[in-house]
């Protein structure tokens, strides 16, 4: 039985150390790229989220590269883009707009997503090795692409799910802040036309789901919210 076992063990045994080693990598690229994010205006919206969470302060980094996004690292440091710095500076978003986005990413970390991505990655890692295993017997030259193609599939789902709860989480945080969800609305409008996302990757292969689906969500949680 161990036998039959060990190619799971031992491709759970290396997805966790792939993860850990991208964890390393990460976490040396984000110390050496970033600076606590200074600016006054956004720093007092920030305050207003601290305050919701009855805590001292919430310390947001800036990442030094192009790319509009915001992320939660691995170890709870929450990070936005040199590149969302700078379509603040053009008002291409506001100050309560990147508050959301801040917002968000604390949903990650206070939902512990960012952890369990070290599991979910081993339990893929061993799920597209045994189907590769076990389709390549049936489907030679063509077993190993489909067994990736369907982990995939997992990881987005995975990641759908918790895309939904951090917005939730921060739908609720910026509400108890005194900001409402309308500049959370407003952000996810025009996110796609900001970081230059284009339409043609079907819903189901997307890490994120669609805006649209985003925004009803939102708004199902206010309405029953508002009913509570």
């Amino acid at each position: 039985m161990m036998l039959k076992l060990s190619p799971l063990i031992l491709a759970l045994l290396y997805g966790f150390a792939v993860y850990q080693v991208s964890v390393w990598r990460t976490r040396r690229a984000l110390d050496r790229k970033s600076t606590e994010l200074a600016e006054p205006r956004l720093r007092a919206v920030c305050d207003k989220l601290a305050r919701a969470l009855e805590l001292p302060r919430i310390k947001v980094h800036v990442y030094e590269i192009a790319p509009v996004n915001g992320l939660a690292a691995p170890d709870g440091r929450i990070f936005l883009t040199r590149g969302f710095l700078e379509r603040y500076a053009s008002g291409a978003v506001t100050a309560e707009e990147i508050a959301s986005v801040v917002a968000h990413e604390l949903g990650h970390v206070a939902l512990g997503h960012s952890r369990r991505r070290m599991v979910d990655f081993s339990a893929q890692n061993a799920l597209r090795t045994a189907l590769a295993a076990v389709l390549s017997r049936i489907i030679p030259g063509f077993g190993g692409m489909i067994a990736a193609g369907l982990a995939r599939l997992v990881a987005a789902r995975i990641s759908r799910v918790d895309e939904y709860e951090a917005d939730a989480y921060a739908s609720a945080l910026m509400i108890k802040a005194g900001l409402g969800t309308a500049p959370q609305k407003s952000l996810l409008s025009k996110l796609d036309n900001l970081a230059g996302v284009g339409g043609a990757t079907p819903a189901w292969l997307m890490s994120h789901p669609k805006t649209e689906a985003r925004l009803k969500a939102i708004e199902a949680n206010e309405a029953k919210w508002l009913k509570a």
